[in-house]
């Protein structure tokens, strides 16, 4: 993944920290060495926020251990200055799955904190809220109040959060699926939008988690309207049938005559019959530049690339475009190659329905017309 880094993994989980997570890190640092003029102290702030995230990536492996139970696998968690992102392959088909995915997460931080509060309570070094902030008070303590602040948060009722998900699982179980995200997505942005006016009263930050709030909920309703568009349509209806091939023989400067020839932006790499690989738009602009035009195609096809059936669901094909590098899938049938599928052959087929969708019916068009 572009400006992230991985850190490590765990049951086939990559964890990763995104660039920007850098900058919390300096955040603190300067936060702490204001308030304390120490290197100590700065430190132990920068310790502090470390062991904060810690806990941030065991609530997302909470969701993501959850979701495996179901037959769900998570692509990889990242963390970011606001916090951790665990990317579900898809979410759970039951309202029920969807429920527990959601509460599995704030569930840890409730075990994190129950199980620091015992230890402190047990040593009886317990220390007043108000003794607590950045850099002061009993470090384990200050993870407790962290912990049960993550747990709080994440279960306001608005998307991204657990608790928009909570809700839209709550919704489902009595609703239709797209009717439950839309109706969980406006509670999402009108509680962004009391968040943006308390901050612009009192606290700025807030208006960057209003900003937060109101794109994840929109962004929820935008897929779920999509899956809804998709759903129980073949790929066969989207495919491209009219398309070019390339040999791992041709050289790139053949390729690149395709490209200006055509629309096509991405080919199938052929041989015998059988798909050898997938040579993509930047994929040839990256090898001319590199090899010059008369770089064989073979030697810079992509090995590992989706396929699909024919006969599958186009729900199923969008949950295999995930990656931004790759636009095209080829797509066979009885080990043939029949078509390709592409991201614009999805978004045209998504605003062609859209369009219908607003079109007046035939009664409405003869009364306007008589």
């Amino acid at each position: 993944m572009k400006w992230s880094w991985k850190i490590g993994s765990y049951a086939g989980i990559g964890v990763f920290i995104h660039a920007t997570f850098l900058l919390i890190i300096a955040w603190v640092g300067f936060t702490s060495w204001q308030q304390t003029h120490t290197l100590a102290g700065t430190l132990e702030g920068i310790l502090f926020i470390l062991v904060l995230f810690a806990t941030v990536v065991l609530h997302e492996f909470g969701h993501a251990l959850t979701a495996r139970r179901y037959g769900i696998k998570t692509r990889d968690i990242t963390l970011y200055p606001i916090g951790g992102v665990a990317r579900l392959e898809r979410m759970p088909d039951k309202p029920v799955q969807e429920f527990w995915v959601a509460v599995a997460g704030p569930a840890v931080n409730v075990i994190i904190a129950g199980l620091l509060f015992g230890w402190q309570a047990f040593f009886g070094v317990l220390e007043p809220l108000t003794n607590l902030s950045l850099t002061g008070g009993q470090f384990i303590e200050r993870m407790i109040t962290v912990n049960i602040f993550l747990v709080l948060f994440n279960l306001i009722p608005a998307f991204p959060m657990d608790g928009g998900r909570v809700l839209r699982s709550l919704l489902a179980m009595r609703l239709e699926y797209s009717r439950a995200t839309q109706i969980a997505a406006s509670i999402g942005q009108g509680i962004a939008v009391l968040f943006a006016i308390t901050g612009l009263l009192s606290n700025p930050f807030l208006v960057f988690i209003a900003f937060f709030v109101w794109v994840g909920a929109a962004q929820e309703a935008s897929m779920v309207r999509t899956k809804s568009a998709l759903d129980g349509i073949p790929v066969s209806r989207l495919m491209q049938t009219d398309f070019q091939t390339l040999s791992p023989r041709d050289t790139l400067a053949h390729a690149a005559e395709l490209i200006l020839r055509g629309s096509q932006a991405d080919y199938p790499v052929m041989e015998n019959g059988s798909v050898l690989g997938l040579l993509t738009h930047d994929d040839i602009l990256t090898a001319i530049a590199n090899q010059g035009p008369n770089g064989l195609v073979g030697s810079v096809k992509r090995r590992d690339f989706q396929r699909l059936d024919a006969n599958e669901m186009l729900e199923s094909a969008l949950m295999g475009m995930q990656n931004p590098a790759v636009n095209t899938i080829p797509v066979t049938s009885r080990g043939l190659l029949v078509g390709l599928l592409t991201v614009e052959n999805i978004r045209e087929f998504i605003l062609i329905q859209s369009a219908l969708r607003k079109a007046p019916k035939r009664d409405e068009l003869v009364s306007n017309t008589a």
